[in-house]
């Protein structure tokens, strides 16, 4: 299965525990698809949320199509993400927890429709994150050291 990767969210893996990963289409018009397949979009603020028994994503930042005068959108506007309704019922359990929350990882095309992988998520505390830059940091060192023999 080929996937075309539009958009990372890389701090998400910095900024956030990834307890699970879960992947949902995105209900989309016309010339934001145009203007995903350009790779024009951007993760940074995004989040997922569910309100009334269906899922959203918000802050979700695709580039207007600049062929597509004749439609005006938002380029932040509220999506419609589409999922199984028991995966929706499971995630509204665990979000309704304290400290959990939903945050989009990576959209893509497969297929040809497009995707995102919505990951559930714990914030980390700030000597967490401070571990992870040690970690990394070492990682870092170590594979220098191995390259130079």
């Amino acid at each position: 299965m080929e996937k075309k990767i539009v958009c990372k969210n890389r701090k998400a893996t910095f900024e956030y525990n990834i307890e699970e990963v879960y992947q949902a289409g995105i209900v989309l018009l016309g010339p934001e698809v145009k203007s995903l397949r350009e790779g024009r979009a951007n993760l940074t603020d995004a989040y997922g949320k569910i309100r009334k028994g269906e899922l959203f994503l918000y802050n979700f930042h695709i580039t207007p199509y600049p062929y597509a005068h004749h439609m005006n959108l938002d380029p932040v506007r509220t999506r419609k993400l589409l999922m199984k309704r028991e995966e929706i019922r499971r995630l509204m359990g665990k979000t309704e927890e304290r400290g959990y929350g939903l945050i989009p990882l990576l959209v893509y095309f497969t297929k040809g429709l497009a995707k995102v992988d919505l990951a559930l998520v714990k914030g980390k505390k700030k000597i967490d994150k401070r571990r992870s830059l040690k970690e990394r940091e070492m990682k870092r060192d170590l594979d220098r050291e191995r390259k130079r023999g």
